[in-house]
C-alpha cells in the first residue's frame, strides 16, 4: 500500500527501468529521466487506460476522460480543457486568496495551539473545488460533498483483494456505489439547473462545459467526478507535504513570509491579486516545485502499452502495463545534485544542459497529452496558499524529520501535518 520504499529499493537494485511479472501480468516500471522522456513523446495510440487494471473507472464513471481512449478522449478532454482558459485561471486568484483568509482566521482564533494542517488544507482545497467547479451556489454542499466523496477516495486505497468487483449488498463496494449515486443527484441537479436558468458566472466551470455542448450531461457528470477527486485529495496531500519542506528547511518559512509581505501586501488592504502577483512570487512557486518533485502525489501513473515499443532501450511487449513513476524521477542522481535535500535554490541559473535534465526529472503532473489537466490550477492553488500562511501564520513542525509517506493512490504524510500554530506576532 505504500509503494516508495519498493520503488527505491527495486531501483537500487535494478536500475530506473525495471521488468516484473510474466504472461498476462506483465508490468515495466519506468523512473529514468531519459525515458520518460521517451515515454511521453511515444503516440498516446500506443497506450490504453481503459484497461483491466484500472480501479478508477468504478469511482469516475466510464465516460471519464481519464479512463477513456482515443477520440472520446481527445473530444471530452478537449471539452474540460476550455473549461481550465488561461482567462479563467487568473479569475480565479482573488477567490483562492480570500478563502485561504477565511481558513487562516478559523485557525488563528484559537491562539497558540497544536493543528493538523493537513486537514485544515483539505477542508480549504475542497472549499476552493466546489465553488471553482460550481459557482457560489454550491458552497453550502461543500461538506457534504467532500463526505461523499471520502468513501470513494478510501476504496481507492484499499488492498487489491476489496476492489474485486462484485454486487454484494452492505459491503464497501456497495457504500461507494451508494455515495456516487448520490453524487450524481447533486451534480445531474446542477446541470439541469444550468440548462433552464444559467448563472452567468464568467468562472464557473460547470457553466462552461454545459454551455460548450460537446458532452452529454453523463460525461460532464463523470468529468465533474473526476475534477474533484483529482483537485481534492492531491493539492491538499501536496500542500501537506510543503508545510513539512517549508518549515523543516532553515529560513525557507521567513523568506516567504518576506516575499509574500512585498508581493502581496498588507491583508485587508484592498489591492486586488492578478496573474503578475502570482509570477512575481517567485520563492513561493520554486518551493511548490521543489516539493513536488521530492513529493508527488501521484508515485505511479499507468498505462498499458497495445503494442510492442522500445523505451530507454528496453523492449516493453504489447499487454506490459508500464508505471511511470515521477518518485524516482524526483530522485534521480543523474538529473539532481544531492536529490534527498530540499532546495528550491536548485532551479536559479541552471546552464542549458542541466535545465533540460531538470524538465526531463521533474513530471509531477506528467507530461504530453495525457499530462493532469488541473496542473495549473493546483501550482497556483499551492503557491498562493502557501504565501497567505506564511504572512499570516507562525508555524513550527512538531517533529524535527519528515514522516514517512503513505498511499498507493495519492501520496502524502503520515499522520498528517500536525504543526504548531499561532498568528503571527
Amino acid at each position: 500500500r505504500d509503494p516508495q520504499p519498493v520503488l527505491d529499493e527495486l531501483r537500487e537494485r535494478y536500475g530506473p527501468v525495471v521488468g516484473l511479472g510474466a504472461g498476462p501480468v506483465r508490468m515495466a516500471i519506468v523512473g529514468d529521466p531519459a525515458a520518460l522522456k521517451e515515454l511521453f513523446a511515444t503516440s498516446t495510440d500506443s497506450f490504453r487506460w481503459n484497461h483491466a487494471f484500472n480501479v478508477l473507472e468504478f469511482v469516475v464513471g466510464p465516460g471519464s476522460m481519464i479512463v477513456s481512449d482515443g477520440a472520446d478522449h481527445k473530444r471530452r478532454r478537449g471539452s474540460v480543457q476550455a473549461a481550465f482558459s488561461r482567462r479563467r485561471l487568473d479569475g480565479w486568484i482573488p477567490l483562492i486568496l480570500d478563502r485561504t483568509d477565511a481558513a487562516i482566521d478559523r485557525v488563528a482564533a484559537d491562539g497558540d495551539h497544536v493543528r493538523d494542517l493537513y486537514v485544515v488544507g483539505r477542508e480549504l482545497v475542497l472549499d476552493l473545488v466546489v465553488r471553482i467547479l460550481f459557482g457560489e451556489r454550491m458552497a453550502h454542499r461543500t461538506a457534504e460533498i467532500g463526505a461523499l466523496f471520502q468513501g470513494p477516495q478510501d476504496y481507492l486505497e484499499a488492498p487489491a483483494i476489496r476492489q474485486i468487483p462484485h454486487r454484494i449488498p452492505g459491503t464497501t463496494r456497495a457504500r461507494v456505489r451508494a455515495d456516487r449515486k448520490a453524487l450524481d443527484r447533486i451534480i445531474d441537479a446542477e446541470i439541469a439547473e444550468r440548462r433552464v436558468r444559467p448563472s452567468g458566472d464568467r468562472l464557473d466551470v460547470l457553466e462552461a462545459l454545459v454551455a460548450d455542448g460537446t458532452l452529454d450531461d453523463s460525461e460532464i457528470r463523470d468529468q465533474v467526478v473526476t475534477l474533484i477527486g483529482a483537485g481534492f485529495d492531491t493539492t491538499s496531500a501536496s500542500l501537506a507535504w510543503l508545510l513539512w519542506c517549508a518549515t523543516l528547511a532553515d529560513g525557507i518559512w521567513e523568506r516567504l513570509r518576506a516575499e509574500a509581505d512585498e508581493v502581496l501586501g498588507p491583508v485587508g488592504s484592498g489591492a486586488v491579486p492578478d496573474a503578475s502577483t502570482l509570477r512575481a512570487l517567485d520563492l513561493a512557486s520554486r518551493v511548490v516545485r521543489e516539493t513536488t518533485r521530492l513529493h508527488p502525489a501521484g508515485v505511479v501513473s499507468p498505462r498499458q502499452a497495445v503494442v510492442d515499443l522500445e523505451i530507454g532501450g528496453h523492449r516493453i511487449p504489447a499487454g506490459t502495463l508500464v508505471l511511470w513513476s515521477a518518485h524516482l524521477a524526483g530522485r534521480d542522481p543523474s538529473a539532481w545534485d544531492d536529490p534527498l535535500r530540499f532546495d528550491p535554490e536548485r532551479f536559479v541559473h541552471l546552464s542549458p544542459e542541466r535545465k533540460a535534465l531538470a524538465d526531463a526529472a521533474w513530471v509531477p503532473f506528467g507530461k504530453g497529452a495525457r499530462n493532469c489537466i488541473g496542473f495549473a490550477l493546483a501550482q497556483m492553488e499551492l503557491t498562493l496558499i502557501a504565501s497567505r500562511l506564511a504572512q499570516r501564520l507562525d508555524v513550527e513542525p512538531t517533529a524535527e524529520v519528515e514522516p514517512r509517506p503513505v498511499g498507493m493512490v495519492v501520496n502524502r504524510p503520515a499522520g498528517g501535518a500536525p504543526m504548531r500554530v499561532r498568528p503571527r506576532a
